[in-house]
């Protein structure tokens, strides 16, 4: 028998409030869940309380008795891993992992907790602060589809489309595959940009005509346009985090013996920009990397 979808006023637990999980909360609330939030960042929960009504259990043993469901968007599995099992949590409480994790990770969490009586389902999202903000997150979500559907409601309130990928750990395995794709086409949209600008073509110009014809990518759409040309480098998403999905991507290629040239090269360049600039840079700002090797800059305007 399939479980009947989750509906306000539900309950939902939800535990990191970062850029991208305080607005996923305020979405929750905003379609009459009732929310249970929790953070290591007691700042970030009082942020959180001013905004929206919600309550704050004072551990996480208290958090987890109190819901039925609880999402966890953390920086990675491990921080995932140790909050969960530190729960205590109920027989038939389900954990939605929104954070990106190894997906190899949580095939094994969701074994720990199966244990427990516990459902996993790993649903990571794509698509930024912005899209988080306004509650159209693409969302990839892995493991039984009868849970899915359980929590789909849930699922709906923070993101546009949500995408069934498969059996556990297929959601995280597609968030880090897209998240390669989507540092290799930041990764040559910079050496395109730097090339054009070093020959003398105007960098909006570039930007504008790739956009126009078949080296359109979202990089040259929204991140230089955005993030790049104008100098702000603030896009909402670390240059740590991304080294450290597209890690897992190349995980993933090694993992089912997928020979990945590519993947080996990008993470060998992020690597280094990370280094450079630090994991807290902006993502975006590994164009300054590439600057640095050239020796110019990009001036966008």
């Amino acid at each position: 028998m399939t479980p009947t979808p989750l509906s306000p006023p539900e309950r939902i637990g939800f535990i990191g409030l970062g850029q991208m999980g305080a607005p996923m909360v305020r979405n929750l609330a905003r379609a009459g869940f009732k929310v249970a939030v929790g953070d290591a960042n007691a700042q970030a929960v009082a942020r959180v309380g001013a905004e929206i009504a919600c309550e704050a259990p004072a551990s996480l043993a208290a958090l987890g008795a109190a819901c039925r469901v609880v999402i966890t968007m953390l920086p990675d599995g491990n921080a995932v891993r140790e909050v969960v099992l530190a729960m205590n949590l109920p027989r038939d409480a389900i954990v939605i992992d929104m954070s990106s994790s190894s997906p190899m990770g949580t095939r094994d969490l969701g074994r720990a907790l199966a244990e427990r009586g516990v459902a996993l389902v790993d649903a990571p999202v794509s698509g930024g602060v912005k899209k988080a903000v306004d509650g159209s997150l693409s969302i990839m979500a892995g493991g039984d589809p009868a849970t899915i559907e359980h929590v789909r409601p849930v699922l709906t309130a923070m993101g546009k489309q949500i995408f069934l990928t498969g059996p556990l750990g297929s959601g995280h395995a597609m968030k880090a595959l897209n998240n390669y794709v989507s540092a290799a086409g930041l990764a040559a949209a910079a050496e395109a940009v730097l090339a054009g600008s070093r020959f003398g073509l105007d960098p909006a110009a570039i930007v504008a005509i790739l956009n126009a014809s078949t080296g359109k990518n979202n990089s040259t759409e929204n991140k230089f346009p955005q993030f790049v040309l104008s100098r702000a480098f603030n896009s909402g998403f670390s240059l740590g985090l991304m080294v450290k999905d597209l890690r897992t991507a190349l995980d993933v290629a090694h993992a089912t013996g997928t020979p990945a040239p590519l993947g080996e090269a990008c993470v060998e360049a992020w690597a280094r920009a990370e280094q450079l600039l630090g994991g807290q840079a902006d993502h975006t700002a590994v164009v300054k990397y590439w600057e640095r090797l050239a020796g110019s800059e990009i001036k966008g305007g």
